[in-house]
């Protein structure tokens, strides 16, 4: 069996610090990696780096899993724990309201068209709180540390589930809401901020960077799936880093 070199624990050591890096930045990273401990690298030799390491961490119940950003559409590489499927594995960072708050907020997100949830609906949420009550102002700092976290996102008041939360979540995420999370048509992963197919017969979800990849040139676009006039603005397509950086 391969053993880790160097290299490889130095990437996992890394991994370990930021939990989440895009493929643009954990190529360059691998790259790093391989020169430091003067060991052979290649332009696409990323993903099997990586299957080397996940082997040596399987028995530890650990993983480095590639998903998707729904924002911007890029890949991201995050350091998971396989073990424990739930926000239970959030115990040991934060208390049991501030758990039940999250909970809350996913179900949220999950359950509104555009993937989002706003501020205020979060704040109102607390009402509805079985364990410790959080006042407004710890409400607004637990938000606050969810985002530097790296479990949620938030724009203009609008928060949306980060795609570490999505990479790590997504077991826990299709048990829970078996009736609501749906895939995109293009790409097959989770979807929640996407646009929606408006035939009632349809209605297949695709995400806003597949959307702007999939309809890039098409005079009159059409759902894929039914082929319905697909009546969304289409975003521009902006490409991806790694496609014009090695």
């Amino acid at each position: 069996m391969t053993q880790l070199g160097d290299s490889h624990r130095r990437f996992l050591q890394t991994m370990m610090g930021v939990r989440i890096i895009d493929e643009l930045e954990a190529k360059k990273l691998y790259q790093h990696c391989c020169e430091t401990y003067k060991m052979h690298w290649t332009a696409d030799g990323l993903d099997p780096f990586i299957e080397t390491i996940n082997l040596k961490l399987q028995p530890m119940f650990m993983q480095v899993k590639k998903g998707m950003s729904e924002e911007n559409g890029h890949q991201y590489y995050a350091l998971v724990n396989t073990t424990e499927t739930d926000i239970t594995r959030m115990s040991s960072d934060y208390a049991d309201n501030e758990l039940e708050l999250f909970r809350k907020t996913m179900d949220l997100i999950v359950g509104s068209e555009r993937g989002t949830a706003s501020s205020t609906d979060i704040l109102n949420s607390t009402d509805t709180m079985t364990s410790k009550r959080m006042k407004k102002s710890e409400t607004e700092h637990l938000l606050t540390r969810l985002v530097q976290d790296k479990w949620l996102c938030e724009k203009r008041g609008e928060y949306t589930l980060s795609t570490r939360c999505i990479i790590e979540m997504e077991p826990y995420i299709r048990t829970m809401y078996p009736d609501q999370v749906k895939m995109c048509h293009i790409c097959h992963n989770v979807a929640f901020q996407c646009q929606i197919c408006e035939n009632p017969t349809c209605g297949i979800k695709i995400h806003n960077p597949c959307v702007a990849r999939y309809f890039k040139g098409r005079m009159e676009p059409q759902c894929p799936a039914c082929n319905d006039f697909w009546p969304h603005e289409i975003p521009e397509f902006r490409g991806l880093p790694s496609q014009s950086k090695k």
